[in-house]
């Protein structure tokens, strides 16, 4: 019974995200259904309810459904423009993040800010935030479960910011907002579209390399040019 009941509300995440057709006979398991066991249906309800930013934080900073949230000093829940065209969505907090409070402030953050300016914008003209609001022990990459646990406030986030551009960074962020297995290789160059019930209108979303990986692999940073060049094509044609 816990396990209909289980399934039963994966193929309801799913659905509020926008998925409506597998790209396999079989659903992928990155976040198995037997990780739901322990959703708050109820909780989930409530949330449905918010509508502004303030009030989004306010719910997060009280919510207990995940265990992420015991071992972070501070939530971290956006920063920047909310009427912003271009949503950016990253992985989770790391160190820094984690003691001031705002995404994206680290080193990783400094070279996004390099990558907004080399296509003329800037931070604080478009909005940030990650899929998990609360730093990992020791920066490791949030579980399925975690990630399954905070997604409806990230599916939240989008419907308060309503952008018309979303850039994922990561494949954290690429998976959890496309809910696709590939990998990002097979995702870049090209855009794709975020879907869900509570918007009435598709978001362009293009995928392209954490900032984080480029530090580590600075030999994949012409790459991400390609990408922030697609990206910036876009929004100077939406904004004729």
């Amino acid at each position: 019974m816990v396990r209909n009941q289980s399934n039963k509300l994966f193929l309801e995440l799913l659905i509020n995200s926008g998925v409506n057709f597998f790209t396999k006979n079989q659903a992928n398991n990155l976040y198995d259904s037997k990780n739901l066991e322990n959703y708050n249906a109820e909780n989930n309800n409530n949330l449905g309810k918010i509508q502004s930013i303030n009030d989004l934080k306010n719910f997060i900073e009280n919510s207990n459904d995940c265990l992420l949230k015991k071992t972070a000093k501070k939530t971290v829940i956006g920063d920047g423009n909310i009427k912003s065209k271009l949503m950016i969505i990253g992985e989770a907090p790391g160190k820094e993040e984690d003691i001031q409070g705002k995404p994206f402030v680290g080193l990783a953050g400094q070279l996004l800010n390099k990558m907004l300016n080399a296509i003329n914008i800037k931070r604080e003209d478009v909005y940030i935030t990650n899929v998990v609001p609360w730093r990992p022990p020791n920066n490791r990459t949030p579980t399925s479960e975690e990630i399954l646990q905070c997604l409806p406030y990230l599916q939240k986030h989008i419907e308060i910011i309503k952008p018309n551009f979303i850039l994922l960074l990561g494949t954290t962020a690429t998976k959890a907002v496309l809910s696709t297995p590939f990998a990002i290789s097979k995702l870049r160059l090209k855009w794709h579209e975020y879907t869900s019930i509570n918007l009435n209108k598709k978001i362009k979303t293009l995928v392209s390399y954490h900032p984080a990986f480029l530090l580590r692999s600075p030999q994949y940073k012409k790459e991400a040019w390609k990408d922030l060049q697609i990206l910036q094509k876009e929004m100077i044609e939406y904004a004729k």
